[in-house]
């Protein structure tokens, strides 16, 4: 079975997909939020974050050919904007770490 046919995978990366989407659409109104609402966002980011980055994971370690384009096209993207994705990743954290201690 490919890497894609699996349920499991299709299935979360559907999730990772609409929550991620839905916590970019909330983040536009940040600025808006209660002290506690800013650090559940926070929290949620950073939880959406770490699965995100798990996935990738499973994509690397993966035989599947089709997986491995994946993460080759994933990097070309991000080259074109000068970036990898442990940059991606390492960006994303300190973006998330300059909000917490806004908020303290």
């Amino acid at each position: 079975m490919g890497f894609f046919d699996s349920e499991v995978v299709q299935q979360e990366a559907k999730q990772l997909f609409e929550d991620y989407h839905s916590l970019t659409q909330l983040g536009s109104e940040f600025g808006k939020f209660d002290r506690e609402g800013k650090k559940i966002f926070i929290e949620k980011m950073e939880n959406m974050m770490e699965r995100y980055r798990i996935f990738m994971k499973r994509f690397e370690l993966s035989e599947d050919f089709m997986a491995k384009m994946t993460i080759e096209q994933l990097k070309t993207q991000l080259n074109q904007f000068g970036t990898t994705p442990e940059q991606m990743f390492q960006q994303m954290h300190i973006t998330l770490e300059r909000m917490k201690r806004e908020i303290s």
